[in-house]
């Protein structure tokens, strides 16, 4: 185990101490041991960019220790970025759980195991024996609800393990209003009123109307960034769940230009797709009108630099995913653009040979396209470890074209990833000038390695 696990482990373990202490729960010293061993261990795999122990260390935040627990547990089980649920956590769903033709599904009620604690959870959620789990669904959360139950009991009562499961099914992301114009929110609350009276706790109105609003308070932590006054920072996050999803960008220098383009193009489709007034949830007074309605518009803000910011990067990589073509199918970003900066190896990369615009032709029309202007020149706050921060081949394209021609393109573009358009047919919608410069700036790179390789024949030459 390395230091900083090690480290994650003991603050894991100090706050399930705390928070089954201030619940006047029961804690047994070895399980939770092996409870914090369990959560870091699964949260510190190898696809864990942005859902990460210092995510669900944010997500409780100084909360109250319902709060604090269901944060722990709520992105414990994550399918879709861990490739499956591993060994270590499977023990805790498999006898609730079955596959069935590659889906998760809810073993019916004759395979049931007798066991309260997962029939309260399936009543938070409002799920059933026999149902199929959709990841986009509350599949995940639902899993990671069942494993908290397991593990909190017998440390905690029931009353309390349904509290944590409603925060951590509040958590369930970007979903609007039921049929009959009920909000996540309020269904949650009308769920848990009938719990009360099936399990006899015995909540009041109050004390519904507090659960709730803990859930809501806690759902909203866990997108916060949405909200961020920066969009820089949005963007940082943006960069970080992009491996969780396409694990192949996190072999920095070997991923292919067609999976660097569709990690870029499944971002921005859903970029798109996204309501701002989805992302936050409101019940009662939590949060109060203003402080909604700022969060609601920041996201608005932040969701509008993301589309055109992607946008951009995706008509450029368009360009470069196009040459491409002329050499294969599956070419590494590496190959067309030269390798990340390293401090070891100074190697040629296309940026170096594109030519400086110090007077572009096409200059940003309104505040929007400026701010997105200087997020692809200078770029984000944080390099990651498969992308630089900057955007030098998206920014040579939008000062050459313009955003207004830029969005036109870029319809163009999404025509030729579908197949409409040929690779050839898609750059001569380009004017040469526009053009020549990257195809010679890749030409440049290519180059660079011919004469690297020469030189190390020389230099064998010599010594032999």
């Amino acid at each position: 185990m390395g230091l900083e696990q090690g480290q994650d482990q003991q603050r894991c373990l100090d706050q399930l101490n705390r928070a089954i202490a201030e619940l006047g729960g029961k804690p047994d010293p070895i399980c939770l041991a092996r409870t914090a061993e369990l959560i870091i261990q699964t949260m510190t795999g190898p696809w864990r960019f942005f859902h990460t122990p210092e995510h669900i260390f944010e997500v409780g935040g100084s909360g109250d220790g319902v709060e604090v627990l269901a944060a722990l547990f709520h992105d414990l089980v994550y399918v879709q970025v861990d490739q499956g649920v591993s060994v270590n956590i499977s023990a805790f769903i498999s006898p609730f759980m079955k596959e069935v033709n590659g889906q998760l599904v809810i073993r019916d009620r004759n395979e049931l195991p007798p066991n309260q604690r997962f029939e309260l959870v399936l009543q938070v959620f409002g799920f059933e024996p026999s149902q199929g789990l959709v990841p986009t669904a509350g599949q995940n959360e639902f899993l990671s609800a069942v494993i908290a139950a397991e593990c909190l009991y017998p440390a905690l009562p029931d009353r309390v393990i349904a509290e944590i499961a409603a925060c951590i099914e509040a958590t369930i992301p970007f979903r609007g209003k039921a049929a009959d114009g009920t909000t996540p929110a309020e269904r949650l609350y009308q769920r848990l009123r009938q719990i009360s009276e099936t399990h006899q706790f015995n909540w009041s109105a109050a004390d519904l109307s507090q659960i709730v609003r803990r859930a809501v308070r806690l759902a909203n932590r866990d997108v916060e960034n949405f909200a961020y006054p920066d969009p820089a920072d949005f963007l940082d996050n943006t960069w970080n769940l992009l491996p969780e999803t396409n694990h192949d960008l996190a072999n920095a220098n070997s991923y292919t230009v067609y999976g660097y383009r569709m990690s870029l193009q499944k971002m921005e489709s859903f970029m798109h797709f996204l309501k701002p007034e989805l992302v936050f949830q409101r019940f009662e007074d939590e949060p109060d009108a203003e402080t909604y309605g700022r969060l609601v518009e920041h996201t608005s803000k932040n969701l509008e630099v993301a589309r055109l910011y992607l946008g951009s990067k995706l008509l450029s990589i368009a360009i470069i995913e196009a040459l491409s073509r002329r050499l294969g199918r599956n070419i590494p970003l590496a190959t067309m653009m030269g390798e990340l900066p390293s401090l070891d190896v100074a190697t040629a990369q296309l940026e170096n040979f594109l030519p400086s615009l110090k007077h572009p032709p096409h200059q940003p029309q309104t505040p929007l396209e400026k701010n997105v202007l200087r997020l692809l020149e200078e770029g984000r706050y944080q390099a990651s470890s498969y992308d630089i921060k900057n955007s030098p081949v998206a920014t040579y394209i939008i000062k050459s074209v313009g955003f207004d021609a830029g969005r036109s393109l870029l319809h163009q573009a999404k025509a030729f990833f579908k197949g409409e358009l040929s690779a050839e047919e898609f750059l001569d919608l380009f004017e040469r000038p526009v053009i020549e410069p990257i195809v010679d700036g890749v030409a440049a790179v290519f180059e660079s390695r011919k004469t690297a390789i020469r030189r190390a024949k020389v230099g064998n030459e010599v010594h032999s």
